[in-house]
């Protein structure tokens, strides 16, 4: 069986960072969320000691996040069916790329904790219905 918890790494312009996909799961669907947190690298913090960008998904009315049904670690926006998997490094970059300004900006806070359909928008939208975003459709490489 596969281990969905473990910290995965991810190499940017910005540095190095280690990130993980967590799902509360509660009785109640509305009290359900899916979050994904990023740690910059122990061994080259330079100055961000111990910070933690947290982008938090919590179901809303035209709004899901897997809880049994879909692919674990999903967000969907219902009115145009756009997804994203919090598992796949191209869209944790994507959101990482997005939520840059907020990390410049509060450089001083140790845990940063944004609402992840902000950036959910910015980063679907920017793709415009791309393979990492478009249901029942997977990236198939060029040969």
């Amino acid at each position: 069986m596969k281990n969905d918890r473990r910290l995965r790494r991810l190499v940017t312009d910005r540095g190095t960072w280690y990130w993980s996909v967590r799902q509360r799961l509660r009785p109640a669907y509305e009290d359900c969320s899916l979050a994904l947190s990023l740690f910059p690298d122990p061994a080259r913090r330079e100055g961000r000691s111990g910070r933690r960008l947290s982008f938090v998904f919590r179901p809303t009315p035209d709004r899901v996040i897997s809880h049994c049904y879909f692919e674990s670690g999903t967000a969907i926006r219902l009115s145009d069916r756009n997804h994203l998997n919090l598992y796949e490094p191209g869209t944790v970059r994507r959101l990482l790329e997005a939520a840059a300004p907020v990390l410049d900006l509060g450089p001083g806070r140790k845990n940063v904790e944004v609402d992840g359909w902000t950036y959910f928008d910015k980063v679907v939208d920017d793709l415009g219905h791309g393979p990492t975003c478009t249901p029942g459709r997977r990236a198939v490489p060029s040969q």
